[in-house]
């Protein structure tokens, strides 16, 4: 099979084209670096079924001549990290919503299969929980520059499921919280992997609030495994899936746990959300999955624990130090 990757050069994608790869099949990787690092690819760039392209998911003729090229489309290109949404909520809508509608306009012209990947943002506010794929979608006001993701994510699902209608062989994936090697440690990326970096720095961990928040933390390997059985399942085609882990933990916890199997002795700080977004950020109490449509279709079991998870990371990180 031939696939097509945006957002190939991230720490999703990075993994994604290896995984592909490692089963024989020939990968497309599209990426602008903005937020993906080229070393992401490096372990790669000899392997004559990788071919790398560096363009944006905007440009709507690279677009076409790569999709012309595969029989599947894995669509992970996106502005991520929740920093990044409060700074530039402009460029939030015009690659996450623009972007993704001239993609699915393209593999609705050419006939491919897209899989689309989306957020456990989508289900916003809503404390009803854990996250049905049919829960509600919960948000504050538009004045709340963090809730642009989450709509910008809703948008695009609605554009999918549009799309489906019509007959375009497709599938959403919500992902909730990923971790593991290659994952951004620093203040744009997830709070596992920034608690890592800063551990191992010698800084104190950053906890916003007073860490009673909880989530749900994926190790990479398993969020892969799950986005390739969306590519492969006809039965999968026109749904959401969850893909995450089932044990709900505060970050608080999730702080104390890193500190446990690094065996450094660190210590933690406490910051107030708008010290650190600014005045323009809400949080999610609680984001946690029901994993039963995804287990029943895509046959999705998460295998790593967090502890061996966290392990797995904090040996990368070590390793590049």
């Amino acid at each position: 099979m031939r696939y097509l990757v945006t957002g190939a050069a991230g720490f999703i994608g990075s993994h994604l084209c290896a995984a592909l790869l490692a089963q024989g099949h020939e990968v497309w990787g599209l990426d602008d670096l903005s937020t993906g690092k080229i070393e992401n690819l490096a372990h790669l760039t000899e392997n004559t079924r990788f071919n790398f392209t560096l363009g944006c998911v905007t440009e709507e003729q690279l677009l076409k001549e790569l999709i012309r090229k595969v029989d599947v489309i894995y669509h992970l290109a996106a502005v991520v990290g929740v920093k990044r949404y409060v700074e530039d909520p402009v460029k939030v809508i015009d690659v996450n919503v623009c972007a993704t509608s001239r993609l699915l306009a393209l593999a609705w012209e050419f006939g491919k299969k897209v899989v689309v990947t989306s957020t456990s943002e989508i289900y916003g506010k809503n404390d009803k929980v854990p996250f049905h794929e049919n829960s509600n979608r919960v948000y504050g006001p538009s004045g709340i520059d963090r809730w642009c993701y989450a709509i910008s994510k809703s948008a695009d699902e609605h554009l999918c499921l549009g799309y489906a209608k019509r007959g375009l062989p497709l599938v959403i994936l919500r992902y909730f919280n990923v971790y593991g090697p290659r994952a951004d440690g620093s203040d744009y990326g997830g709070v596992a992997t920034r608690f890592i970096s800063q551990l191992l720095a010698g800084s104190p961990m950053t906890v916003h609030a007073n860490g009673s928040q909880t989530r749900s933390f994926t190790y990479i390997d398993d969020i892969v495994s799950g986005t390739i059985e969306a590519g492969i399942r006809r039965e999968a085609e026109g749904k959401i899936f969850n893909l995450g882990h089932r044990r709900e933990i505060s970050i608080l916890e999730l702080a104390q746990i890193i500190l446990e199997v690094s065996g450094i002795k660190g210590e933690m700080v406490f910051q107030p959300y708008a010290e650190f977004y600014g005045v323009s950020y809400e949080d999610i109490p609680r984001r946690i999955p029901d994993l039963a449509a995804a287990e029943q279709i895509l046959e999705y079991y998460p295998q790593v624990t967090l502890k061996d998870g966290l392990r797995r990371t904090l040996a990368w990180y070590k390793s590049k130090m």
